[in-house]
């Protein structure tokens, strides 16, 4: 079957490479240290503020750039896991891509209805950020658990 949205094969190893490395890097310096990497770069910027500066637009700001460096490579390492195709893409893949997308979305939107209703002050703010991945996260590991079980049950009739 061709799907042409999706990307080859060779793609999802190259995401696994940035997928992995950049989540637990961007899970740690959330967790223990907030300038794990200690790189300070000055960057371009849309727009920026301090806590007691007004907004500045279009302007050259000096920032950390870890959570910045593992966002951005975590997401596009999800981006080619998630959307490379299988060395057998059939209908089946297909549906099993399709009902895991699905699953993703429903479950990452009742994890977000569920912090809107328990989470709150800048405790929040914390929320939105990890929401951002959740979906991709959360597809990524349904849609290999499906593959993993179906290539199980299938290695399982073949030596019934």
């Amino acid at each position: 079957m061709k799907t042409p949205l999706l990307l080859p094969y060779r793609y999802k190893r190259i995401g696994w490479l940035l997928f992995v490395p950049a989540l637990i890097v961007g899970l740690l310096a959330l967790t223990v240290h907030d300038h794990l990497l200690g790189w300070r770069l000055t960057l371009p910027s849309v727009v920026s503020d301090g806590l007691l500066s007004p907004s500045r637009y279009f302007t050259l700001v000096k920032a950390e750039i870890t959570y910045t460096l593992a966002g951005s490579l975590t997401i596009i390492g999800g981006l080619l896991v998630a959307f490379s195709r299988e060395k057998e893409e059939d209908e089946y893949v297909a549906q099993l891509r399709l009902s895991s997308l699905l699953w993703a979305v429903l479950v990452n939107y009742g994890l977000l209805l569920l912090a809107f209703l328990t989470v709150y002050g800048t405790a929040f703010l914390m929320v939105l950020p990890l929401n951002m991945f959740t979906v991709l996260v959360l597809f990524i590991a349904r849609f290999e658990y499906a593959l993993y079980q179906n290539r199980k049950w299938a290695t399982d009739e073949e030596h019934a």
